[in-house]
């Protein structure tokens, strides 16, 4: 049964001694990739709206970094979790859902982008159609005809409401002193500028980089066992699919907290790649 557990925040010794805030009166909750572990989801939601009904604030966000397909045993029931959530709280709660890489990928293919779709399959992007009914008769076909079939079947089996959702994904989202993308931002470049490739996609550059960005950038996309918080940014994609951990940072003025969700590791998960 999965459990959930509060962690404090690292204090920060590299880099300026800056104080980071949220606007005023304001809560925010980033959730890190799901990855289909909508086991892992359920619980987590529901501590954030305990949470939210114990603090007495007037602005509440939630925000999801993306990456809610592939991997996992249950993207479909991860996404109608996403879409349907309203906490039942005494004040208005906004929901924000950014796009990852895997969102690009099946958006992409759904399009018409054969490439796509095979770099969304050659890193468990098959897990999300077979969530959907769509079986291939050779899972490691990549040859156009193959994958244009893939297409169209996934295409009919998509409801109409998942394509609109994934759709109508956000790259970021900006809150007081911190900026929220799936995967990172391009060092040396003001956030106003940024790219949505290098947001869903950025990896080594963004990660070793010690530039200020202008915001403390919170994402996931590159996993690590624990929560990991430098000077210029905080990473909370823990590998849900693989670790049986979900990870929610929890911003409030100046404070910074971590809730998890701990469970088992998901049987049909198969690979730990934090591609």
């Amino acid at each position: 049964m999965p459990q959930l557990q509060w962690l404090p925040c690292p204090l920060v010794v590299e880099g300026p001694r800056v104080t980071r805030s949220t606007p005023d009166d304001t809560v925010i909750y980033a959730i890190g990739d799901i990855h289909g572990c909508s086991e892992l989801l359920k619980p987590l939601l529901q501590g954030i709206e305990q949470d939210i009904n114990h603090r007495s604030r007037s602005r509440h966000v939630v925000i999801f970094l993306g990456d809610y397909l592939s991997r996992g045993r249950d993207s479909v029931a991860v996404l109608n979790q996403v879409m349907a959530w309203r906490p039942s709280t005494p004040s208005l709660v906004e929901i924000i859902t950014l796009k990852g890489n895997h969102e690009d990928l099946a958006c992409r293919f759904l399009q018409g982008d054969m490439e796509a779709g095979r770099h969304w399959f050659d890193y468990d992007g098959m897990d999300a159609l077979v969530d959907y009914g769509v079986i291939a008769t050779d899972p490691a076909a990549r040859d156009d005809a193959s994958l244009l079939s893939l297409r169209d079947r996934f295409a009919q089996a998509l409801p109409p409401p998942h394509l609109a959702f994934l759709q109508a994904l956000s790259i970021s989202h900006r809150e007081g002193d911190y900026h929220f993308v799936h995967a990172g931002v391009r060092p040396g470049v003001v956030l106003a500028d940024q790219n949505d490739q290098d947001q869903m996609w950025i990896r080594k550059r963004f990660l070793e980089s010690e530039v200020e960005h202008g915001a403390i950038v919170v994402h996931g996309h590159s996993i690590s066992a624990q929560p990991e918080v430098r000077h210029n940014r905080i990473g909370i994609d823990t590998g849900a699919y693989a670790s049986g951990v979900l990870t929610c940072l929890v911003l409030d003025g100046a404070k910074r907290e971590f809730l998890q969700c701990v469970g088992l590791v998901a049987p049909a998960c198969k690979s730990t790649s934090s591609r």
